[in-house]
């Protein structure tokens, strides 16, 4: 289940919820009960494992220096 931030308009208190993506969004802050909303922040995403990076699908002595031309 995602985790969403929360940040409420009143008091300024910041929390985190995990909630199903059907369910509705929070709209009372636990701290002073006022009104809360949603804040969106980039995803975290990791890339773990080979293959990701430029140089993990290359071999070491292949290049592209080789041209394929024709002149006519």
């Amino acid at each position: 289940m995602p985790t969403y931030h929360y940040a409420c308009s009143a008091c300024g208190h910041r929390f985190d919820a995990v909630q199903s993506i059907h369910a509705e969004a929070l709209t009372e802050c636990p701290e002073c009960g006022g009104e809360v909303r949603r804040v969106i922040s980039a995803a975290a995403v990791t890339f773990k494992g080979s293959g990701f990076y430029r140089t993990d699908s290359r071999s070491k002595g292949s290049g592209s220096s080789s041209s394929s031309g024709s002149s006519s």
